[in-house]
């Protein structure tokens, strides 16, 4: 069995901890926090983050990045995308050459447009990185509740090493070369996420759902298709799935912040009483940018930037999309002549 590391205890990277401690992986968990370190050391619990879910007597928690990073089979980086480059940058005098690590944060960096592998790779040139996604919320996870995602890597030895890890009876892992699609899925399905809450906030059925979900997929692959990435990709966990998930599940931050907004509160106010990082909320300027630079229509993005941004309303925002010019749902299909 392997010696792992997870960089982040937050919800995610303390499920995922109790994925490779139960696949009899020696698991150490990294914070930058030593309060948090303190908590879970003491009650070897995230009592803020992921309740209930109680981690072993063997694993290992620490402030000591070194520590963390050395001599390790795998590292999972899961901090908020917000903090990736700059725990990326921490970890670089660290990590040893050709290290893999496994991105499991979602999101684009505003700045720059890369995505969180490409910043990892620059921040830590010498590592070997790998990402995972999918439709997977950690409440679920913690509670063994059978869950897919995806590991995608540029070798295929590196995607099938990473894949071996996490495999168990109810975490089943797929793996892709399409490391591009597999990111800009789970990047911009948190932006839709936070149009389907608002959508509910509204009061709105499950015509509109529905609705937000297709035309919303349909956003993300125009535009992941014109930045390179495969059709098919979209389709699987990584995108539909990992969108219906978002857009319809309790557990989902994004749609619970899109509803608050959709109720009446601002970002901000509705950010502060989900009180978790809401990633779609980080993602929507350069999800709009990456759009506009590539030249693709993503009308419901758009709309959730002027949401976000410029002052519009929810109901408004709803209004325009709906009263859009007439179109055909896909184009380059054939009519027959009459």
């Amino acid at each position: 069995m392997g010696n792992v590391s997870v960089i982040g205890a937050g919800s995610w990277g303390t499920a995922l901890s109790t994925v490779l401690s139960d696949n009899g992986h020696k698991v150490t968990i990294w914070s930058i926090s030593e309060s948090e370190i303190d908590m879970l050391n003491t009650y070897h619990e995230n009592k803020e983050k992921l309740p209930g879910v109680i981690l072993p007597d063997d694993m290992i928690f620490t402030t000591d990045l070194k520590m963390a990073c050395h001599n390790k089979d795998l590292i999972v980086l899961a901090v908020p995308s917000v903090y990736t480059r700059s725990t990326a940058a921490l970890m670089s005098p660290v990590v040893e050459k050709d290290q893999v690590i496994v991105n499991v944060s979602k999101g684009i960096e505003e700045e720059s447009l890369m995505t969180l592998s490409e910043i990892i790779e620059q921040e830590i040139p010498q590592a070997n990185v790998a990402v995972m996604s999918g439709p997977s919320h950690a409440e679920e996870v913690g509670e063994k509740i059978p869950t897919t995602c995806v590991v995608g890597a540029k070798k295929k030895e590196t995607a099938e090493f990473v894949q071996n890890i996490f495999m168990s009876k109810f975490f089943r892992v797929y793996i892709s070369p399409d490391v591009l699609g597999i990111e800009l899925g789970g990047a911009l399905k948190n932006v839709v996420a936070l149009a389907a809450g608002m959508a509910d906030g509204l009061g709105y059925g499950d015509n509109t759902k529905a609705a937000l979900i297709t035309r919303g997929i349909a956003e993300i692959s125009r535009l992941g298709v014109k930045m390179g990435s495969k059709a098919e990709t979209f389709a699987g966990l990584t995108g539909i799935g990992d969108l219906v998930v978002t857009c319809a599940s309790k557990h989902s931050r994004n749609r619970k912040a899109g509803m608050l907004m959709g109720q009446g509160d601002d970002m901000e106010t509705a950010m502060k009483k989900v009180n978790m990082v809401v990633e779609g909320v980080y993602s929507a300027k350069a999800a709009l940018a990456l759009a506009k630079k590539y030249g693709v229509e993503v009308p419901i993005i758009e709309k959730v930037n002027d949401i976000l941004f410029n002052g519009a309303t929810v109901k408004s925002a709803v209004g325009e999309l709906m009263n859009r010019e007439r179109k055909e749902e896909y184009y380059g299909l054939a009519w027959k002549e009459s």
